[in-house]
């Protein structure tokens, strides 16, 4: 979808229609959820602190998030993606994979379903969506911003390498900006730099992830949709109004995101053995903190375990954002129980 959560919010206030306007909070920590193009063309854009975008564009509409509008319109346009297929593989409330090789409708074409398949969001939401068509996710998912907004693209087998070649690396999909200017640092730039390095080479720079590179540069991208993806974790955080350094602070800051946790937790009956601290200093680096259980922990536990993680080493530097969730989760070992083969979904 087109900036999806501000053109909802467009969509809802016609008053909105045209004018720059973002989601998110203008408090002095907030942080923009999403921006509509009008907003984009003042250099505002999504995960920008609120400050710097009302600084950049004075005018700026702040909405505050209506996340169930957003869930209600997301069901509405899942339903149109099984109109035409159940292998759906959604990304977010707003994107999706989708695999039509065999189709409901028995079009030989996806560029045609494609282009139906936004002609019916359209109609039914109002709201404009873009597409992205080829024969891997990998490069559908490039061509799904090629020609943004309400627009589609296609990259055919046969383009595919030359096309990639071109490609700069800060564009290619799950390529995030500190692994681009790693790859800077060492000279790629473009695809066709990346292609240029061996496949021990580029392991021996990214470890496993060297595989991938190496790979997706090729036009190769052998993950299936997945129609059903497994969680590999649950989280809840926080970002503080005013950054945190004494103990007794973080502490207390800590136990309301621990209770969140354990609140979802219980909702959504997954159990975990590994508890992770995340946490995000002034200047925006970030550090981890793990423990892993022989057993379950259960809500006591956890607790005990967040304040071990907060307390482990003094802090230099204050701290903005404290996370806590947990992984190696029961749903996970379910599944290798019964002997089913794991497929790691194609991280954004």
């Amino acid at each position: 979808m087109d900036a999806f959560y501000a053109s909802v919010e467009q969509l809802d206030h016609p008053e909105w229609r045209g004018k720059p306007l973002v989601v998110g909070g203008n408090a002095a920590r907030g942080v923009i959820a999403a921006a509509s193009y009008e907003a984009r063309k003042f250099g505002v854009y999504s995960a920008m602190p609120s400050v710097l975008a009302a600084r950049k564009c004075p005018q700026l509409i702040f909405a505050p998030a209506r996340f169930d509008r957003y869930r209600e319109i997301s069901s509405q346009i899942r339903e149109v993606f099984h109109e035409y297929t159940d292998l759906v593989e959604p990304l977010s409330l707003d994107e999706a994979f989708m695999d039509v090789t065999e189709n409901k409708k028995g079009l030989k074409s996806a560029i045609l379903i494609a282009k139906q398949i936004r002609q019916k969001i359209k109609e039914r939401t109002g709201l404009n969506a873009s597409a992205g068509v080829s024969y891997n996710k990998f490069l559908a998912k490039i061509a799904s911003d090629l020609n943004k907004p309400n627009g589609q693209a296609v990259i055919l087998p046969e383009e595919a390498e030359d096309f990639l070649e071109k490609l700069p690396i800060k564009k290619f999909f799950g390529i995030g900006k500190v692994t681009a200017e790693k790859m800077s640092s060492l000279g790629i730039h473009s695809g066709k730099e990346l292609k240029q390095f061996s496949l021990q080479y580029l392991t021996r720079k990214f470890g496993k992830s060297g595989i991938h590179y190496f790979n997706i540069v090729r036009g190769i991208h052998l993950s299936e949709v997945q129609p059903h993806r497994i969680r590999k974790s649950l989280s809840a955080e926080n970002t503080f109004e005013k950054d945190i350094l004494a103990m007794n602070d973080l502490l207390f800051a800590l136990k309301p995101i621990c209770d969140e946790l354990i609140k979802r937790i219980k909702k959504s009956g997954i159990k975990g053995r590994t508890v992770t601290l995340k946490i995000k200093f002034s200047d925006f680096t970030q550090q981890t903190r793990s423990k892993t259980q022989e057993q379950y922990p259960d809500d006591e536990l956890i607790w005990e375990i967040a304040q071990e993680l907060l307390a482990q080493e003094p802090f230099e530097k204050s701290i903005r954002l404290l996370g806590l969730g947990i992984s190696n989760l029961n749903i996970i070992e379910e599944h290798q129980h019964f002997g089913e083969q794991l497929k790691i979904p194609f991280e954004g």
